[in-house]
């Protein structure tokens, strides 16, 4: 969504999109400077694939295998922000994944169908953002510190479910990168004119917590009450505007992820740093009744190898002191491609193109979690071609219904994935 679409909705809108307006110069009331908003999404999904945790280590014995179903909470947020004046403001957002506390038991195909518990963050709630922003002159420059939101690719820095056509976030970003990827930190940032800038100061993510079909993506998680930050990390954003109705974007990522981990590591992992270094580039054209978006990320990490050994060397029994480690290879390269196109089709039609929007949508995507690695050929299913069709349909600014058709296309060896899914999702600001 636009820059300036954003500009009278106070902290809230601050918070959700890093734009700050002064609420204090509006209006002396307090009731003024409070925000209260927040999104959500709830999705039904059959999946004309098998669920055994063997399909793709013995896929030929489960092509035939029952469809199934399941219902899903994915994201429930409330967002809270204030304006305290004189340039201060703060932002939050409490979040529910899922419809629960991050607590979860899992099979890990991994690990022979194993039952094991999986705690992502301490605490019973997710709290996915909660900073002070100090603007300065008329918001060229600004120092927000906190838990913050890190925009690198276009998922994270455009995670609302207004903000893409599918039923969940975009597969490719989502896997390979924690998404929404949220750290405590500190945020330079600010517009002018046509750009809009960012960098941020972090914590490194934890490599220990890296694996096969996930690469990076719990890196950024914590199994304690704080998050380790034995290594640093920066991150970069830069947006453009200067055409009409056209955003360009490129951000990127880099930090030492080894020994992010309270564990005594010893000698024989010295030299090891598991450097991770992210570049990512994404669009979004709005104009002529059509949205289009767009991704291209690309990750690397070195001494992937030491990892994957590290990693796996851990016991995986509870009474063992077992780590939070996936035991998993992790690969030395990831990327995500991706591009969706959808047409207002209610534009054409008089009595309804200024009150409701039917969006009919194609999406494309093509990621791969493991795409070099020192074990690569056991892991060809990580290489995934996803394709999707369907409608977004908006009776009111802030509701949309949406319905797709996606088919997930595997390597030669492994068997397809399609499946259906409804959805129904909120995004407003309610003060």
């Amino acid at each position: 969504m636009e820059y300036n679409k954003f500009l009278h909705k106070g902290a809230l809108a601050l918070a959700m999109m890093g734009v700050t307006v002064s609420a204090a110069a509006q209006s002396s009331d307090k009731a003024s400077r409070l925000s209260l908003g927040g999104y959500g999404e709830a999705v039904m999904t059959r999946n004309f694939y098998s669920d055994n945790i063997y399909r793709y280590t013995r896929a030929s014995d489960h092509k035939d295998d029952p469809s199934h179903g399941r219902f899903d909470l994915p994201h429930v947020t409330l967002n809270i922000g204030y304006d305290f004046g004189h340039g201060w403001t703060m932002g939050s957002e409490i979040e529910f994944e899922h419809g629960g506390t991050e607590s979860a038991v899992e099979m890990d195909a991994d690990e022979a169908g194993e039952y094991e518990a999986e705690i992502e963050k301490g605490g019973e709630v997710a709290l996915e953002q909660f900073w002070i922003n100090k603007r300065f002159g008329q918001g060229e420059f600004n120092i927000k510190m906190g838990e913050i939101v890190v925009p690198v690719g276009a998922t994270n820095k455009y995670h609302m479910p207004t903000e893409f056509f599918t039923c969940y976030r975009p597969e490719g970003e989502n896997t390979i990168f924690p998404c929404t990827w949220h750290q405590v930190g500190i945020s330079l940032w600010g517009r002018v004119n046509d750009w809009r800038y960012e960098v941020q100061f972090l914590s490194g993510l934890d490599s220990e917590r890296f694996g096969s079909q996930s690469f990076a993506h719990y890196g950024a998680n914590s199994p304690y009450e704080f998050k380790i930050a034995n290594n640093y990390a920066a991150s970069l954003r830069i947006d453009n505007y200067s055409i009409k109705g056209l955003r360009l974007s490129i951000s990127g990522y880099y930090g030492s992820t080894f020994k992010n981990t309270l564990r005594s590591i010893g000698t024989t992992y010295n030299k090891v740093k598991g450097n991770l270094a992210i570049g990512s580039f994404d669009f979004m054209l709005d104009r002529w009744n059509w949205i289009v978006r767009g991704n291209a990320d690309y990750a690397y990490l070195s001494d992937h190898a030491a990892i994957t050994t590290f990693n796996k060397n851990f016991p995986t029994h509870s009474g063992q002191d077992g780590s939070p480690s996936k035991h998993q290879p992790v690969a030395k390269n990831a990327f995500a491609v991706g591009i969706e196109a959808g047409y207002n089709v209610f534009s054409q039609m008089e009595k309804l193109k200024d009150t409701q929007k039917l969006y009919v949508f194609g999406r494309f995507e093509k990621y791969n979690s493991y795409a070099a690695g020192r074990q690569k050929s056991a892991y060809g299913w990580c290489d995934n071609t996803r394709v999707a069709l369907g409608l977004n349909y908006y009776p009111v600014k802030e509701v949309v219904v949406k319905g797709e058709w996606s088919e997930r296309f595997l390597k030669s060896g492994y068997n397809n994935e399609p499946s259906v899914s409804i959805g129904v999702a909120y995004c407003g600001w309610f003060l």
